[in-house]
């Protein structure tokens, strides 16, 4: 298969937006107690900023944590169901390569499975510029535990299927740690984490889960279709109670503005 181009995978998840607010996996309340360790300051009362923030999956946990959050999100159907799920949350349109904040303005910029999306030679000196001293920009990605077996299994088929070694889910190559920062001129000091946690849920959430991955919506339900029947047979018969336990490391990166 053509590989698609990044904006084309990055635009996928505006039509999309409603299944992946309804089958995304969420994140464990360790994350922000890591957060909060690393960052050396809490989140309740903190201004944050959650760049790329989807439908609201982050956000909605940073706001229920104390925090004073502001959504930034440049994609239209993501930002209409940001909306519809957290009405009273104040939501700007923009990306982390053009801020629309005042410099020295927020304690923490967060980046929940977004950051990537960014050209770190920009958004690298624009979390600086917004950033107040001694401010957080905080990077983190669920990751599938790899080393599971039945993970590694499906991981094998997705890039069968879509016939190239580096395909996975999230279409991303490499360490998250060693892309994050790629291109940028200057660098913040940063530490980061890996979290196990997992959750159980039906088959055909976890298919409707992987479904809402760019790799797969760029290519369209037509021509996933056979995938994801071929799929659901390999798990109910490694699953026969039909529900699977989808395991994570959560990848965060911590990076404090001087």
């Amino acid at each position: 298969m053509t590989a698609p181009s990044r904006s084309v995978r990055a635009h996928s998840f505006n039509a999309a937006a409603a299944q992946y607010a309804a089958n995304r996996p969420s994140y464990p309340p360790v994350l922000f107690d890591t957060l909060e360790e690393l960052a050396g300051r809490p989140l309740t009362g903190a201004r944050v900023a959650d760049v790329g923030a989807g439908t609201g999956i982050a956000t909605a946990l940073l706001g229920a944590r104390g925090a004073r959050v502001v959504g930034i999100e440049p994609g239209e159907g993501m930002a209409a169901q940001f909306r519809r799920t957290l009405p009273d949350v104040p939501l700007l349109r923009a990306s982390g390569d053009a801020l629309p904040l005042a410099s020295a303005s927020v304690d923490f910029l967060t980046y929940a499975q977004a950051w990537h999306w960014t050209d770190p030679a920009r958004s690298v000196p624009e979390a600086l510029r917004v950033l107040r001293p001694g401010g957080s920009l905080a990077l983190w990605w669920n990751m599938d535990a790899g080393e599971v077996p039945w993970i590694a299994a499906q991981t094998e088929r997705i890039k069968r299927f879509f016939g190239a070694e580096h395909a996975t889910k999230s279409g991303a190559g490499g360490s998250r740690i060693e892309l994050a920062f790629e291109g940028a001129a200057e660098l913040p000091p940063y530490t980061h984490r890996t979290l196990r946690w997992s959750r159980t849920v039906p088959i055909d959430l976890h298919l409707a889960n992987i479904g809402s991955h760019s790799i797969f919506l760029v290519q369209g339900e037509e021509t996933t279709r056979a995938f994801f029947a071929e799929e659901r047979d390999h798990l109910h018969a490694s699953f026969p109670d039909g529900f699977v336990e989808e395991v994570y490391d959560v990848a965060l990166i911590v990076a404090t503005r001087p």
